[in-house]
């Protein structure tokens, strides 16, 4: 007796713009087989009632603009026109259950290899509730992080440690400690130090936690320092560990360096929050016609555990466009189920300064966000104090609604920031 047909809301759903030399609907149907229950050429045991129940489908196809050459190389040109389209691809949750790495194979897979197209993007994925059943997504989140950092209303003001490499533990510690006496919110590690000889990781934990436990003593007020644990799944539980035993409050990894399976296991033994950072980003997304989008890429992330991610920023030391990066902010706290949520806070960073601020607001809309900057507080003229204190009343001029030179005329921080960073 064959298994019933899957109802319509077990169904997993893939948005994607395609190009393509073939007609537009044999490529999709190309795409479905390959990722489903078809091959190259037709077979026996493909029968109707195995296709009812497993094949993927093709959902809606939007033919779009031809284009004058392919955009990739490798591709078959059967004919010389180029089409792009937006297409949409469902399949039934039981072909692979709600499995994350099960679905990255599904919704990408083998299909950038397909020589049907010359270039193929994944845009947006739409979930079955069985997927918030099965992974516990973010466990802190904004209010979890907020909670934590002590602090409410506004974004939480944070930094990196700069220079990247090269500092010990001990002048790891003297550099974090100039950095709370400036009333800093937030600090990380920079994603490239993690546990090498120059800098192991206990010992720069340890010195660091000590200064962070000595300010909090006086303060009432215990800053936020994500730790990057980045390793083997040993070596990432033991730093984590470490962290939570000596009274930390956050843990950073690298996502393209630990993978999937590193994030979810990660996610399932943490304690604390998890500041996901996505460096490498660029491989999968630079160019337009191939890879992923953001708002498709952090649902994955988000599932499994991040309760902050990086989205760039307003004009960037980077390539992304300012509407991607809005577009990325505001996805992370769009809420991905009903009954879960699964909201993470978005981390602005990349060449940020107090000359971003209210155009960051306007744009985002929310101030449930990370706002980091290493040389928009480090490099201040004035030293780390005047460049905290500029980000603090920069956005508090944007919260008011109120422009950030005329706020900055009885702001001195706030004002030498301005003409510093303006250009």
């Amino acid at each position: 007796m064959s298994a019933a047909t899957p109802s319509e809301s077990d169904r997993i759903e893939a948005d994607y713009v395609i190009e393509t030399a073939f007609d537009p609907e044999v490529a999709a149907d190309a795409m479905a087989g390959e990722q489903s229950s078809g091959t190259f050429v037709p077979l026996p045991g493909e029968t109707p009632e195995l296709k009812a129940r497993s094949a993927a489908r093709v959902e809606a196809l939007d033919r779009l603009d031809d284009v004058m050459t392919p955009s990739l190389p490798g591709a078959a040109r059967p004919t010389d026109t180029i089409a792009t389209a937006r297409v949409t691809l469902s399949w039934p949750i039981d072909n692979l259950g709600p499995s994350l790495p099960n679905l990255v194979a599904t919704v990408a897979g083998n299909l950038f290899e397909l020589k049907q197209f010359s270039g193929l993007r994944i845009t947006d994925i739409r979930l079955p509730d069985a997927f918030a059943d099965a992974y516990g997504g973010p466990r802190f989140g904004v209010a979890g992080t907020r909670r934590l950092a002590g602090v409410t209303a506004r974004p939480l003001i944070g930094t990196i440690i700069k220079p990247s490499v090269g500092l010990g533990p001990e002048e790891t510690a003297d550099l974090t400690r100039t950095l709370v006496a400036a009333g800093i919110d937030f600090i990380k590690d920079d994603e490239l130090q993690s546990d090498g000889p120059a800098c192991p990781f206990d010992e720069r934990a340890r010195a660091v936690m000590r200064v962070i436990d000595e300010d909090a003593e006086r303060t009432g007020r215990k800053v936020m320092f994500a730790f990057n644990i980045t390793g083997d799944l040993d070596q990432m539980r033991r730093r984590h560990d470490l962290v939570a035993e000596i009274g930390g409050s956050c843990v950073m990894a690298s996502l393209n360096s630990v993978g999937l399976v590193g994030m979810i296991e990660l996610g399932r033994h943490t304690a604390l929050p998890i500041h996901a950072h996505r460096n490498g980003w660029g491989y999968l997304s630079r160019h337009p016609s191939l890879g992923w989008s953001y708002v498709a890429w952090q649902k994955i992330w988000r599932l499994a555990g991040a309760d902050h991610m990086h989205v760039n920023g307003l004009s960037n030391k980077f390539c992304e466009p300012d509407d991607s990066v809005v577009q990325s902010a505001r996805t992370c706290l769009e809420p991905m189920f009903v009954k879960k949520p699964m909201t993470v806070m978005p981390v602005f960073s990349s060449g940020q300064s107090a000359k971003q601020i209210f155009d960051t607001y306007e744009a985002l809309g929310s101030a449930d966000l990370i706002y980091a900057a290493g040389g928009g507080i480090m490099g201040h003229p004035d030293g780390s104090d005047a460049g905290v204190a500029s980000l603090k009343q920069g956005w508090d001029a944007a919260l008011s609604g109120v422009s950030l030179h005329d706020h900055a005329v009885t702001r001195p921080e706030l004002a030498r920031a301005l003409e510093v960073y303006a250009t």
